[in-house]
């Protein structure tokens, strides 16, 4: 099978010779360089193209956000925080001397007004600099190669994701209950975006395996918004973005959030979603209990991060934890997010050799 092939067939529950092997998540930066000290080999530059991986989709490199983008500038800097102007001109401040969080210091838009000026000014549908560069050649490349090709990626392309990064966290979860007409704007507008960047790709006959949806709205909790705020506010947008995969022959809509999403899957399913990661275990997801409850339900992740840590044999264990997933079906085995920089190269190597042995042989 082509790696189109084997990803797409897995996920809609089709036959396969195997389930897909990615090794998707890299480490962090400190984890690269904790590696670098242990002896990793000069000659592997990443973390999974020595192990001869499967090819997982490909994100066309078309504009689907802002545009034109903020100038990313450096407002400040000392020796231990970078203050600086990110894409979607939200104002950031970051951390030099490790792995963290950004702490968000002001997001772009805090009135009716800013919004008006923002989508005016940077979310145009159609501004001919959204389909700039040869995303066009890369296509034709991936398509004759069979690789799975994907519209949308984190950050650019999120309905809840999209609220985030313009009201903030916080502003807009309370506009849900203060200034529900802006949500339902923000959204509905940031859909017309999408649909039409994702027409005009599939326009010039690019054939596209899965559309994929960046929300991160989940934390171990559960969702941050209810059940019944998703169908009434995100709902609508999904249909709309089912009907046009639907039109154009896309068979999966895959959503990326991070945390426990239990309460917000059945409805995600209703409007058309059928693939969904990272499910994290310290949120307390199994994806044995996905696996069962959902059980058309396309899945990538929830091997947990933390074993890898430790030592091989906690590695073989995880391992073992999720593989009666794997035997049922529609469930990519992976990680359930990036590798923290306390899993040491060893370890990985292990984990790496251990996967591509159980899947590839």
């Amino acid at each position: 099978m082509t790696d189109r092939e084997r990803f797409v067939n897995c996920v809609l529950g089709k036959p396969i010779d195997r389930v897909p092997f990615w090794l998707w998540w890299g480490g962090w930066s400190r984890t690269w360089q904790r590696w670098e000290r242990e002896g990793k080999p000069a000659e592997i530059k990443d973390h999974r193209s020595f192990m001869n991986p499967d090819v997982p989709p490909q994100v066309v490199p078309v504009n689907y956000g802002p545009c034109p983008q903020f100038e990313r500038k450096v407002l400040s800097e000392d020796d231990s925080y970078k203050v600086h102007v990110d894409h979607w001109g939200i104002i950031r401040r970051d951390y030099k001397r490790g792995e963290s969080m950004c702490e968000f210091v002001k997001f772009p838009v805090s009135s009716r007004d800013d919004w008006e000026r923002y989508k005016a000014d940077h979310l145009d549908p159609r501004h001919p600099a959204r389909l700039a560069g040869d995303w066009r050649a890369k296509c034709e490349d991936w398509m004759a190669k069979g690789y799975p090709i994907q519209l949308g990626s984190f950050p650019d392309v999120g309905i809840f994701g999209s609220v985030r990064w313009l009201l903030g966290d916080e502003e807009g979860l309370m506009a849900f209950h203060t200034d529900p007409e802006l949500v339902h704007d923000i959204m509905n507008h940031m859909t017309d975006v999408y649909l039409a960047v994702f027409q005009a790709v599939v326009g010039t006959r690019v054939r596209v395996d899965v559309i994929h949806i960046w929300e991160d709205m989940c934390g171990r909790q559960g969702p941050l918004i209810s059940p019944a705020h998703w169908r009434e506010f995100m709902g609508p947008c999904y249909r709309r973005i089912k009907a046009f995969a639907d039109a154009h022959n896309i068979p999966i809509i895959s959503v990326d959030t991070d945390g426990q999403p239990l309460l917000i899957v059945e409805p995600m399913m209703e409007a058309g979603v059928n693939y969904l990661w990272p499910f994290e275990v310290a949120a307390g997801c199994d994806v044995n209990f996905f696996r069962d409850r959902f059980p058309t339900l396309g899945m990538m992740g929830g091997i947990d991060k933390r074993a890898l840590a430790k030592d091989p044999a906690a590695i073989d264990a995880e391992l073992d934890r999720v593989w009666p997933a794997v035997k049922k079906g529609r469930y990519i085995p992976e990680l359930d997010h990036g590798i923290p920089d306390d899993v040491s190269w060893h370890n990985y190597l292990h984990y790496a050799t251990e996967m591509k042995r159980r899947i590839v042989g």
